[in-house]
């Protein structure tokens, strides 16, 4: 199999997150419950994991990263610590129902930076003319469907400038982006573990700035048990339970492998990998790739709509033919209202750093024979 669906989750991981994982299910217990030798250990493992995401998002007070479930754990905790029921949010047109779902259950006015897809320059101009008097902003790093990287540095800027507080919703970003979040100054970034941070399912990441927020949920954290309010302090405020410590310890091993081959170089390879791929599809009328004029507004992300076949069969026909990619709406519908996919949908082809130059290669050849059958 040619496993093109990293942006779903990355399948092929470095060898030492399972081997991490199961390690932890063996030898720990639960952080924070105990001085014996496996729970102490579990603390230090789950210490260790906030350390280096700290030291890769440029978070100053590793108290501050906060480990959650998944991305839309983070992203529901970040929304609801800044909005109340009538506040207008402004967000970018290509976020996920991670972010248009809890707003709207929530009841809050949802304002759209509505841009052309790799137009940075519009993006930049429309979150400029709708964010005074916003109470809050959430802005995609990358689109999960089409790889376009906003320029969420200069949206940032514009949101301090505005007394803004932002959301970074980092899922496609983090693992081949930088992100300076302090020097941001943005009022959280989340992302999943299991995405470009190569960790296990089930994990996630939520980095909190200045403003205290609001836990999701609430239960026992080993510190201030005698209390019934949640602890006002991070990391524990917004950990309640027990620590998935397997998960943890693989997104550790995860991190670890990527701070040795650093982001930059991820980047690069996906990159080749996407311009390699798409040179082969050239001059194909039967298959249309939603490309970047400027590569540096693309990740290793692109989306692809086959003339004479739905989405759906497309995917099919190529996963019978050994290529896993993912179609439809992407779970985001306001992407591709935004670039005038929501009709059709789009196939998905999605690289990582264990994607070969022969596989991107024979994938296209792949795609260049369904495209004619």
């Amino acid at each position: 199999m040619i496993y093109l669906d990293s942006a779903a989750t990355s399948l092929q991981k470095p060898a030492a997150v399972a081997y991490a994982a199961a390690e932890a299910i063996r030898t720990m217990a639960s952080p924070g419950r105990g001085a014996y030798e496996s729970a102490m250990l579990a603390a230090d493992t789950v210490l260790d994991c906030r350390l280096a995401l700290a030291d890769l998002f440029c978070v100053r007070d590793p108290d501050r990263v906060v480990l959650t479930s998944s991305a839309t754990h983070g992203l529901n905790i970040a929304i609801r610590s800044l909005l109340r029921p009538g506040d207008r949010a402004v967000i970018s047109g290509y976020e996920h129902n991670a972010v248009l779902r809890p707003l709207h259950a929530m009841g809050a006015r949802i304002d759209v930076a509505a841009s052309p897809l790799f137009r940075p320059e519009e993006a930049v101009e429309a979150f400029r003319k709708k964010l005074p008097g916003a109470r809050a902003a959430v802005c995609t790093q990358v689109s999960n469907v089409f790889g376009y990287v906003l320029p969420v540095e200069r949206i940032a800027a514009l949101c301090r400038k505005e007394g803004v507080p932002l959301i970074i919703d980092a899922s496609q970003g983090a693992g081949c982006l930088g992100l300076d979040f302090d020097g941001l100054g943005c009022a959280f970034a989340a992302m999943p573990g299991h995405k470009g941070l190569l960790g296990p399912q089930g994990t996630g990441v939520l980095l909190c700035g200045k403003i205290l927020p609001e836990p999701l949920m609430m239960g026992g954290t080993g510190s201030m048990s005698a209390e019934e309010d949640m602890p006002p302090f991070l990391p524990d405020r917004l950990e309640a339970g027990t620590h998935n410590v397997p998960g943890a310890a693989g997104l550790l091993a995860g991190v670890r492998w990527l701070a040795r081959r650093t982001a930059p170089a991820v980047l690069a390879h996906e990159r080749e990998l996407l311009a390699a791929f798409s040179r082969r599809l050239a001059g194909c009328g039967g298959v249309r790739l939603y490309m970047a004029p400027d590569p540096a507004c693309q990740t290793g992300v692109v989306s692809a709509v086959f003339r004479d076949l739905d989405c759906e069969t497309a995917a099919a026909r190529l996963g019978e033919r050994g290529v896993a990619v993912r179609a439809g709406l992407h779970c985001a519908p306001l992407a591709h209202r935004t670039a005038g996919t929501f009709d059709t949908g789009t196939v998905r082809f999605s690289f990582s750093p264990f994607n070969t130059m022969a596989e991107a290669l024979q994938a296209a050849d792949i795609a260049l024979a369904v495209a004619k059958t």
